[in-house]
């Protein structure tokens, strides 16, 4: 896990602009053959009126560090499952999953939440933002609950990072979806974790809008290093990734760049 030192760094050199123009050196990460998420013969069932249905079925998944990986698929298909599945917010019906070489199963609730702490950031379609609580208190969110401890600096430098230097201090119900939004990148990147979900983060914003927020998240994310899962009905968005994965009936399928499915990897997905 980085140092606070090394998150202080990060933040302290946005760009010619305090923002996103200019270049920013990229952090480097170890490079780790192990993979940072890990799921092997994956299955999520639930039940329903008429038995158990089967959401994810056999599927099998390795992200390694430095990855985009673009998750895409139909609506009901279970993308939104998976990535709570991979990220240690529900729990699987059986199957192996590791989170940082970790075992998922082998944790509880609480212990998963302390693994995630400081090296998961998450950035969702209806942003899960604090309606309480300032764009600023929003962002310090994940820094209460990391090793690194409360840092307001950090946390105002990173707000600053996204555009919202004068909105430090309004609450979401003051901002616009796309502002909200950028709040959200801000509280996803602060700890400059390892990791980062996103679930649909552009799904609530006009085309526009969403473009500009798909193009800061691409920044941060190359500009840190960070491995990012991104689930997607977009294929604009999806695109913009390393690998697309789509996922139909229960499995994941590798999609080359002409779109069309990898018969080679008879769902085992690996890089």
């Amino acid at each position: 896990m980085s140092t606070p030192e090394a998150r202080k760094q990060d933040v302290e050199h946005p760009g010619q602009d305090n923002r996103l123009q200019g270049t920013h050196e990229q952090t480097h990460r170890p490079q780790n053959r192990t993979p940072i998420l890990l799921a092997r013969q994956l299955e999520k069932t639930v039940d329903s009126g008429s038995g158990r249905l089967t959401i994810l079925n056999a599927l099998d998944l390795e992200i390694h560090a430095g990855e985009s990986v673009a998750i895409v698929g139909s609506s009901g298909a279970g993308k939104s499952t998976l990535l709570a599945l991979l990220a240690g917010l529900d729990t699987l019906t059986r199957g192996e999953l590791a989170l940082f070489g970790t075992s998922l199963s082998s944790l509880d609730e609480d212990g998963r939440a302390r693994l995630r702490a400081g090296q998961v950031g998450f950035v969702f379609q209806n942003f899960q933002l604090l309606p309480t609580l300032t764009a600023l208190e929003n962002v310090l969110l994940p820094l209460e609950l990391s090793e690194a401890g409360v840092d307001t600096r950090q946390a105002q430098q990173w707000l600053t990072r996204v555009g919202l230097e004068a909105r430090v201090q309004h609450l979401p119900k003051q901002l616009s979806g796309g502002e909200q939004q950028r709040v959200a990148i801000a509280r996803a990147f602060v700890t400059r974790p390892a990791l980062v979900f996103a679930d649909e983060p552009t799904g609530n914003l006009d085309r526009a809008t969403g473009d500009r927020i798909a193009d800061l998240l691409f920044t941060l994310n190359r500009e840190s290093g960070t491995t990012l899962v991104l689930v997607t009905h977009d294929p604009q968005l999806a695109a913009r990734c390393d690998r697309t994965l789509t996922l139909d009936d229960g499995r994941l399928h590798e999609t080359d760049a002409s779109g069309a499915p990898d018969h080679a990897t008879d769902g085992a997905v690996r890089p």
